[in-house]
């Protein structure tokens, strides 16, 4: 591993560690056709954290379904601001993670800003679902800079939590032994 490599990891592991998913959604995503995410999206707008913007959104995952040859790189549209942001992903999917043959494209609101903390807000939503009953939605919090970086987490902690209940759907198919 080269000195760049390391440092590359390292930032990734930094981004990574520094977004949180708050409230979780426990249903698995379709193992064929399309699955919508819906979020709040809660990133401070200063460094200390007293100020915060809160986005909603749908990451819509769209599961191919006819896999051909050369189909196997991911779609991500609208996840990272800039191109920089996108590094990200590269480094993710050249070292580990598999997400062939998805198409992930993210829909999203226009952000409010609020004077609250990132956590006053995030007890708020909270409440705010709860007494809804919503149990579909989750609230992502990330620094400035690392929307992007929250939303690729959450859809990747999706994308895996599901695999088994995807596997057991092909087996009942008989698409797998």
């Amino acid at each position: 591993m080269s000195y760049d490599d390391f440092h590359a990891e390292q930032d990734f592991h930094n981004a990574w560690n520094a977004v949180s998913i708050e409230r979780e959604v426990e249903y698995s995503l379709f193992t064929f056709g399309d699955s919508d995410l819906p979020y709040f999206l809660i990133t401070s707008e200063e460094e200390d954290g007293k100020t915060a913007s809160v986005t909603q959104g749908n990451i819509k995952i769209s599961r191919p379904r006819i896999i051909t040859p050369g189909s196997d790189h991911p779609e991500f549209e609208n996840f990272f601001e800039s191109e920089e942001d996108s590094g990200l992903v590269d480094f993710l999917l050249s070292r580990s993670a598999a997400f062939s043959n998805l198409r992930l494209k993210n829909e999203n609101r226009k952000s409010e800003m609020v004077s609250d903390s990132v956590e006053e807000v995030v007890a708020r939503l909270n409440r705010r679902l709860d007494d809804e009953e919503e149990d579909r939605t989750a609230i992502l919090t990330a620094p400035f800079g690392l929307g992007g970086v929250a939303l690729l987490r959450y859809t990747a902690e999706r994308v895996w939590t599901s695999a088994p209940d995807n596997i057991q759907e092909l087996r009942e198919r008989g698409f797998l032994p």
